[in-house]
């Protein structure tokens, strides 16, 4: 524990950047510089440096340095799996609903059930696009049912083994099926809130993962984290 003011030691000198010399980023630099404890001089190196005084790594962005402080090396994994028979825990929405999305969580959750479930309780379409949505016999909305396909040798087109869909090129076709079964070619049935962003997503987990990454500056409006909140709390009240 450290005791009184902190002062950067000389193991958590920045790195220079490649194009930049030692000398250039000296003069650049506040190294010597005090701070009443730890937490401050973590917080200064985060936002002056885009350093990380724990780990004594440098990014060359801000965005960069985010997603790491996001991850598991930093954020404790406080969101637990509601699926029945399931223990695992994760660090964040977006890796609890891509556990849902992968099909590897023991109560059986698959990527087609939640969507289901997201896009009947989004009735007012705030994170789902209505116009890639089906309307179901009982009038609800539904996503489009996820077209299964498969590849066979006949795939090979002398060099390695391409996609139908896409062109994009594999070396084994067990590979070229794993891309397939993925969601890369559903609909794009997502959609980010902020009215002058709009991006789409095939997946939940994407779309949370660009919340939580602040790309836009979506997640600085009440309504967004109310809404993300709504959804983790809907998660958690699983009992599949």
């Amino acid at each position: 524990m450290l005791v009184g003011k902190a002062k950067r030691s000389v193991t958590l000198f920045i790195p220079p950047p490649p194009d930049e010399t030692l000398t250039n980023v000296a003069n650049k630099t506040d190294y010597g510089q005090y701070s009443d404890d730890y937490a401050e001089l973590q917080e200064h190196d985060r936002d002056m440096h885009t350093y990380c005084t724990d780990c004594k790594r440098g990014f060359k962005s801000e965005s960069n340095l985010r997603h790491h402080m996001n991850s598991k090396l930093h954020q404790p994994p406080i969101y637990l799996c509601p699926g029945r028979g399931c223990k695992k825990s994760f660090i964040s929405p977006a890796a609890l609903t891509h556990h849902f999305e992968s099909d590897t969580c023991r109560s059986g959750m698959t990527r087609e059930q939640l969507n289901r479930l997201v896009v009947r309780a989004d009735t007012n379409n705030y994170i789902t696009n209505p116009s890639r949505l089906l309307t179901g016999p009982l009038g609800w909305k539904e996503p489009p049912p996820s077209v299964k396909t498969w590849a066979t040798e006949r795939s090979w087109n002398g060099v390695e083994y391409e996609c139908f869909l896409c062109n994009a090129a594999f070396r084994t076709l067990v590979q070229l099926n794993q891309h397939l079964k993925s969601p890369c070619h559903d609909d794009k049935i997502y959609r980010c809130p902020k009215e002058d962003c709009r991006v789409e997503f095939v997946t939940l987990s994407g779309l949370c993962q660009h919340v939580e990454g602040g790309s836009c500056g979506v997640r600085m409006f009440r309504r967004v984290r109310d809404t993300m909140e709504s959804l983790t709390r809907g998660l958690n009240m699983l009992t599949v």
